[in-house]
């Protein structure tokens, strides 16, 4: 037991530092790619950093897997070098059982993310986007799925849009039971829009059964000056593709809200099944990163004095970016609707595992 825990420190030490080192890498580069994204005195270095700081967090846990690889190679080319290794198997020790608390701290590591770490990458992701965007000061798109349907935002110098449907169709070029309600640069409401549907097309809305009630000092009683029309059309610079991409990624969203949301996004007439990989793929974190140990311990647990130390870290390392572009390329194809969901999501850990324990069990034991 006392081993186990040496173990577990020894690893959980070096992979926290390894995600330090990174993480300040990380920092510093995407500090200057903010610095270039923007005009020339459009941001400060501070507020560079600040937006640095934001999308730390997202871009370290995209790439949790590889630094588990790379914790994990660092911690075993330790211990064969101080001869710990060897200790432990002349002590009776097999491999896998060294391998025990490694993985099971892998495991808890990558439980931890899903839980606590994800929900921190939503959090930091949504004020990135919001910061980037307040600087920016441009027209903004925004959509949102609630209970109660799906919001849309258009904001510009002339004020905002707000356009409410119960539902659309999964392309978002077609919108029913729509409100559409503008709003001045200072907040006052200037008209309200009630429609049975709306088409987007080039240039804007196609509003079909439509009643429009005005608001302001030219227009004491709205309802009595209200409009019906059987067909009207609005001006917009929206795309059903601009639409779309509006949606929240599922990166922005913490895990225990995702379940909510997709289930929102189906009842509103959207495809969820970007998200539902996201979802899988989430909970099976904890897996790609125990496949991640035991493809690095396979290569690395070996004395320095048999040689070719170099290769085998290659070897590991390479495998270990192999199984993670695996790993992207099912997501691809989930979201393609090419596999299954849980195929998509569950495959590349169930595949590294087992064939980092085929490995271990041929070098190690074999």
């Amino acid at each position: 037991m006392i081993l186990h825990l040496y173990f577990a420190r020894k690893f959980a030490l070096t992979l926290l530092a390894i995600l330090a080192v990174i993480g300040m890498v990380i920092l510093m580069i995407d500090m200057v790619d903010e610095l270039n994204r923007f005009d020339i005195g459009t941001i400060s270095a501070a507020e560079a950093l600040h937006l640095s700081a934001l999308r730390v967090p997202a871009e370290l846990y995209n790439v949790l897997p590889l630094i588990v690889v790379l914790a994990t190679v660092t911690l075993f080319l330790g211990l064969a070098r101080t001869s710990e290794l060897v200790i432990t198997r002349a002590a009776g020790r097999s491999a896998l059982r060294a391998l025990v608390a490694p993985v099971g701290t892998a495991l808890l590591f990558g439980g931890v993310a899903v839980a606590v770490f994800n929900p921190i990458v939503a959090a930091t992701t949504k004020q990135y986007q919001n910061a980037s965007s307040a600087y920016q000061k441009g027209t903004t798109s925004v959509l949102s799925v609630s209970a109660e349907g799906l919001w849309l935002r258009q904001g510009g110098p002339d004020g905002q849009i707000i356009v409410h449907a119960v539902r659309a169709n999964p392309e978002g070029t077609q919108f029913f039971e729509v409100t559409f309600q503008a709003f001045a640069p200072e907040g006052r409401p200037i008209w309200r829009i009630e429609a049975a549907s709306a088409t987007l097309v080039k240039g804007g809305w196609e509003i079909l059964g439509a009643k429009r009630w005005a608001f302001g000092p030219d227009s004491p009683n709205p309802e009595a000056a209200a409009l019906q029309q059987d067909r009207l059309t609005l001006a917009s610079d929206l795309t059903s593709d601009r639409i779309r991409e509006s949606f929240a990624s599922p990166a922005a969203i913490a895990i225990w809200d995702l379940p909510a949301f997709i289930a929102g996004l189906e009842r509103a007439g959207f495809s969820a099944r970007t998200h539902r990989i996201w979802f899988q793929m989430e909970l099976a974190m904890p897996g790609i990163l125990a496949a991640m140990v035991l493809l690095g311990a396979g290569f690395t647990m070996r004395h320095t004095r048999f040689g070719r130390t170099g290769l085998m870290v290659m070897l590991a390392l390479g495998l270990g970016l192999a199984l993670f572009f695996l790993r992207n390329f099912a997501q691809v194809l989930g979201e393609n609707g090419q596999i299954p969901v849980a195929l998509a999501a569950w495959s590349p850990p169930a595949a590294g595992i087992l064939l980092s324990l085929g490995l271990l069990l041929h070098l190690e034991d074999g």
